[in-house]
């Protein structure tokens, strides 16, 4: 099956690889502050700001799609400032798969990092406070550590979505082979020509093995933390 795939398809996969860890890793650290932020502040415009968080899990994703074209294409308000100032352009570039893949990703990962702050003993810090650490010094020495376990589950979720993003990406960037056209592009693009079914078959092969290896990777990394944490 896997000995099916060409060059084309070899691309797309290293592409899908590439496009899933860039969007895994920018998209994280604002996943983190959103999750505690969410978890832990209560504000006007709290539930906007979740409802915001989450919409891209119920928009269709050409919508989605449909949106960034708009907003960071050339001519787009943001894409016309980052292109005039920075020389930077996201649609129909691989940057611009990421960007899709980051947005369709990022509710996934914050729900999970959300759920390991809402899971942290607040009385742990409390306790920490009243001994005289400061707030940064809980941060980094109590709560991340606790949290550790929602952020790599929250950062493998992320990425597995990654991996399969297909509605925002081929809208955004189109299916151009050897520059964005990732495995899921490349799949339904085989599926339009005769005679593609055995590629087709050896990408989804390569999917299936991707994604579980990610699954499984997320639950050995969230039960060595635990077992960690747990002193055992």
């Amino acid at each position: 099956m896997i000995d099916a795939l060409g060059p084309q398809e070899w691309t797309a996969i290293w592409l899908t690889l590439r496009v899933a860890l860039v969007a895994t890793v920018a998209s994280l650290p604002v996943a983190i502050c959103i999750a505690y932020v969410l978890a832990r502040k209560s504000f006007p415009g709290r539930l906007l700001l979740n409802g915001l968080v989450h919409l891209p899990l119920v928009l269709p994703p050409v919508v989605t799609g449909y949106l960034l074209l708009v907003l960071f294409g050339q001519q787009g308000p943001i894409g016309s400032i980052l292109y005039d100032i920075f020389g930077i352009t996201f649609a129909f570039r691989w940057t611009g798969a990421a960007l899709a893949a980051a947005i369709m990703a990022f509710p996934l990962m914050v729900r999970a990092i959300r759920l390991g702050f809402e899971g942290v003993d607040p009385g742990l810090e409390d306790a920490a406070a009243t001994l005289g650490a400061s707030r940064w010094r809980i941060w980094w020495t109590v709560t991340l550590p606790l949290v550790i376990p929602g952020i790599l589950a929250g950062a493998i979720l992320g990425f597995a979505k990654a991996l399969g993003e297909f509605g925002a990406t081929i809208t955004f960037v189109a299916a151009i082979p050897g520059q964005t056209q990732t495995i899921s592009t490349a799949i339904y693009g085989l599926l339009q020509v005769p005679g593609g079914e055995p590629a087709v078959l050896g990408l989804a092969v390569v999917s299936v093995i991707l994604a579980m290896g990610a699954l499984l990777v997320s639950e050995w990394l969230a039960r060595r933390m635990s077992n960690r944490l747990s002193g055992k």
